[in-house]
């Protein structure tokens, strides 16, 4: 089930019975009772959450503190498994993924969340130092949406995210 699906859901059995429990939710869905209330806490709240996967503390605070006073919310993983993870329970609109992290590598997390169809058309934007051509290519061929150099431009960094969000939800 994809994020809308589940959240559709959710909303279905409070409509038909608004004393159900975050429990009986849980129960009926097969989801545990603590994403349901995650889940019912965030029906309203409609800013595009955004996953960093960065093991470099000195690009990742600074991006997340920009881009939550820009009005995103933004979950953050430190490797490529932890990323994983943080995508099946966060689900979010958008992932800034950068290619060299400890264990698993950034090609990886692209390749297995484009080859899950859970996954599959969450966006992704590449952002690494690796700058050579070849990487590029690579990581638009195993379904990246963009691929940002670091060191980048905030700004210009900020209006791929808003263009591929925008390219995204007119899919």
């Amino acid at each position: 089930m994809n994020k809308d699906t589940i959240d559709d859901k959710i909303i279905e059995l409070l409509k038909h019975d608004g004393t159900i429990s975050n429990l009986e939710i849980s129960r009926k869905l097969g989801i545990s009772e603590e994403d349901v209330k995650t889940r019912i806490g965030n029906l309203s709240d409609t800013r595009p959450k955004v996953l960093i996967v960065d093991d470099e503390m000195d690009t990742l605070l600074p991006l997340k503190r920009s881009l939550e006073a820009g009005d995103y919310i933004v979950v953050e993983a430190l490797n490529g498994q932890e990323a994983l993870n943080k995508v099946r329970n966060e689900i979010p609109d958008i992932i800034l993924l950068d290619l060299m992290l400890p264990g698993m590598d950034g090609y990886e997390v692209c390749s297995r969340l484009k080859n899950n169809a859970l996954t599959r058309n969450i966006p992704i934007i590449m952002l690494t130092a690796r700058d050579d051509v070849k990487d590029r290519v690579k990581g638009l061929e195993i379904g990246a949406d963009d691929y940002v150099a670091k060191p980048f431009n905030l700004h210009e960094l900020k209006a791929r995210i808003k263009s591929v969000l925008r390219r995204s939800r007119n899919m």
